[in-house]
């Protein structure tokens, strides 16, 4: 049985699917295949080289860092971003919290993250290369509109993969997943609303009609997704973990403290739910 792990974006909130992961890596749950949106991908390479405690250490030493994100690094010619791209996709895990890429390469399933084609407005799921330690492919996925410049990677230019799929468990299933465990960074319940940075993106990206129209429909989209994974959820074939309660941050939340509680939150969750999260990863057929 094919066990997929999906990970939904949310910047700093994402520190919940971060003490959700390090509670699989404690019980050494690896699922056989990951794929995740944004800052969800980008922490969950760290559970798919099973570096626990990693992303934790990064909001404890660096997130709240002026190296790491800030309005001064979205008006440097040099980034034009609101995150460091650099600092936060080369220093940190090529210098400053080495990440494990020998651990990464032996990795037997398939790590996936999800694009947004600027061209198209269309998700593309592409695999994340080890070899590439600029993690372009990351930082595209991460692009969010307005704050991120396009991203090339092979010649397409992408941006932040929840534009066109914020949640793809179905795309863990059309790619041979039997189950699907997927961690929110929304509590349930939660639905979302059209987002007003959506008129600012229709002037920026005016010639990107396809690209527009994601953004226009992305609450919709959203909320019928939830509906979906709430049918698969019925059916035994998907596991959420969600926020009990809202998280209450920002998704540029940059103070350690308040990432911790929000890691602590998602990490006892997943204790407390260890027992039908083995349960439901068993290959018994009741």
């Amino acid at each position: 049985m094919k066990i997929g792990l999906v990970l939904e974006g949310g910047a700093s909130r994402t520190l919940f699917s971060c003490g959700v992961m390090d509670g699989l890596l404690k019980e050494n749950i690896m699922a056989d295949y990951i794929i995740g949106v944004s800052a969800g991908i980008a922490f969950g390479v760290s559970y798919a080289s099973r570096q626990r405690g990693r992303n934790l250490l990064i909001a404890r030493k660096y997130m709240g860092d002026s190296r790491y994100m800030g309005a001064r690094h979205l008006f440097s010619p040099k980034n034009r971003a609101y995150y460091n791209l650099d600092f936060v996709f080369d220093e940190i895990p090529n210098k400053l919290i080495p990440y494990n890429y020998k651990n990464f390469r032996e990795f037997q399933g398939r790590c996936v993250a999800v694009v947004t084609n600027v061209e198209t407005g269309e998700a593309e799921y592409l695999d994340v290369p080890a070899s590439d330690t600029k993690w372009t492919l990351l930082r595209a996925s991460c692009a969010l509109p307005l704050l991120f410049p396009k991203i090339e990677v092979d010649g397409k230019f992408y941006m932040d993969g929840g534009v066109s799929d914020s949640i793809p468990f179905e795309q863990a299933f059309r790619d041979g997943c039997d189950k699907v465990i997927v961690v929110l960074t929304r509590e349930r319940g939660y639905v979302k609303q059209p987002e007003k940075a959506s008129l600012a993106a229709e002037l920026v990206y005016r010639d990107k009609s396809g690209f527009v129209e994601a953004m226009k429909t992305r609450a919709e989209r959203y909320n019928d997704c939830i509906k979906r994974l709430e049918e698969a959820e019925a059916q035994g074939k998907a596991l959420v973990i969600a926020p009990e309660k809202p998280l209450g941050v920002s998704r540029v939340e940059g103070d350690p403290r308040v990432l911790e509680t929000i890691y602590v939150r998602g990490l006892k969750l997943t204790r407390r739910l260890m027992p039908e999260i083995k349960e439901f990863i068993s290959e018994e057929e009741k």
